[in-house]
């Protein structure tokens, strides 16, 4: 039976009449996508090793050489000399084949008591744990890139928007620092997933655990797991963990998506409230005057491809009985290019937002359009003891009359504010500067540049946590 195994590429091929057809084994192969597992495939294995060793299921010779065959491999992959074959079917046949032929029955004992299929899992819980730790750092260099424009520009006035249209003056560090909220509950939720993701299923074997006497608790300990899954069967079938970093990573590129659309707009020659380094840009192969915001345009785009990796992975759930199914293959390539799209995004974004020129002149200029002032005018009236509903009705007729002179609030002579309400006194025109309206808003998230200060500050404390560890 040894000798038979040898001979053939399956490590299941004994039980069959007849050889896959080629058709097939390209059709059911994983091997040219799921290779970039192979680091952690071999990070398992030889916890699984170490463990079969320690309880005196393989000896400590065969331990020894499965590591020293183990780094031979290692070598082979990262100089570009092992040969990946697309007969051995994935990365886990191809890395123990390989193990056999440098090591002979010690790397035939290494599958003893588990399967491809708690393997592969863990092997996903692995790449996707390291990953996450590379985008929560990527997300806090994201941060820190916006609260250093957010610094630059606490005191910028903006115009803020509801519906599009000129709401109330804000700051520009303000407005920033919006995304840098979004994009910290982004790094709050992909934390959270990890405390799921860091479960190990090794040991379930195919699905009901291995008449072995393993000690997962220890493989669990030798990876730096929190814990093993509970129940074989859902061990080896769940994809929860997947699921639920596609959902958070579909959420950091919602956020990046609407900062990308802002950054188009405000780039426009229309609006003019900022500029992108020519290195973000490219131009028109007609128009030689064109320089269009390229990068935020494809990271809008690539958000569509971002959510419907989450879309994929949730059918490709949904309809699966337990326990393991060949279905879910199907869970790699999604999860793969979701990580890739993610992390090429986030590298990018945090290096754009240290190449943008503000223009805080078209800024401000913008912010005189549109009445921005008219709710102070409004809060100016109830503190003067009118009822709000009363002082809402005064300023909406004052605007009234604005628009039809052409003119600001604050370009009204006081006899004429006085007409709406006789509450109006001198000190009104302070209220209506656009400076006077952001400080005004001096309280726990609001715009005031003490405010924006303050909280830039707080992301800073934060960040440095998150850098230090």
């Amino acid at each position: 039976m040894t000798a038979q195994f040898s001979k053939k590429s399956e490590a299941w091929s004994a039980r069959f009449s007849e050889p896959v057809s080629d058709l097939v084994k390209r059709y059911t192969a994983s091997v040219f996508f799921d290779k970039r597992l192979a680091a952690v495939d071999i990070q398992g294995s030889l916890a699984h090793a170490e463990m079969l060793a320690r309880q005196n299921i393989i000896s400590q010779s065969d331990l020894a050489a499965i590591q020293g065959g183990m780094q031979q491999i290692s070598t082979e992959i990262a100089d570009g000399s092992f040969a990946w074959l697309l007969d051995l079917e994935d990365v886990h046949l191809n890395i123990e084949k390989r193990l056999t032929e440098l090591v002979g029955d010690a790397g035939k004992r290494l599958h003893t008591g588990r399967s491809r299929n708690d393997q592969v899992a863990t092997d996903i819980r692995l790449y996707l744990r390291a990953a996450i730790d590379d985008l929560t750092l990527l997300l806090a260099e994201l941060r820190l890139a916006l609260v250093d424009l957010a610094e630059q520009h606490a005191e910028t006035i903006l115009p803020g928007f509801t519906h599009m249209q000129v709401a109330q003056p804000v700051t520009f560090g303000h407005h920033l620092l919006a995304y840098v909220e979004m994009f910290g509950r982004d790094a709050e939720r992909l934390a959270d997933c990890r405390k799921r993701v860091n479960r190990l299923p090794l040991g379930a074997a195919a699905l009901a655990g291995t008449t072995f006497p393993i000690d997962r608790e220890l493989v669990a300990q030798l990876l730096g797991f929190d814990e093993v899954c509970f129940n074989s069967l859902d061990a080896v079938s769940d994809r929860d963990f997947a699921i639920e970093f596609c959902a958070a990573a579909a959420l950091v590129m919602t956020h990046i998506s609407r900062m990308s659309e802002e950054l188009v707009i405000w780039m426009s020659p229309r609006v003019g409230f900022i500029d992108i380094a020519d290195r973000f840009c490219t131009g028109s192969s007609i128009m030689p005057q064109k320089k269009n915001p390229d990068v935020p345009e494809l990271a809008r785009g690539k958000t569509g491809r971002v959510t419907g990796h989450l879309m994929s992975l949730l059918t490709l759930m949904k309809g699966q009985p337990l326990a393991y199914n060949k279905d879910n293959q199907e869970d790699k390539e999604p999860l793969f290019d979701t990580v890739d799209t993610l992390t090429d995004t986030l590298r990018i974004f945090a290096d754009m937002a240290r190449g943008i020129t503000v223009k805080a002149d078209a800024m401000r200029a913008a912010a005189l359009q549109g009445y921005a002032t008219a709710t102070d005018l409004a809060d100016y009236l109830v503190k003067k003891g009118l009822p709000f509903r009363d002082a809402h009705e005064a300023v909406a007729h004052a605007v009234r009359i604005c628009v039809d002179k052409g003119c600001d609030l604050s370009d009204l002579t006081l006899d004429q504010l006085k007409a709406f309400s006789p509450l109006i006194e001198q000190d009104i025109y302070q209220v209506l500067t656009l400076e006077g309206s952001v400080a005004a808003r001096d309280h726990v998230g609001g715009t005031a540049p003490r405010q924006v200060r303050l909280a830039i500050a707080r992301v800073r404390a934060q960040l440095a946590d998150v850098r230090k560890d």
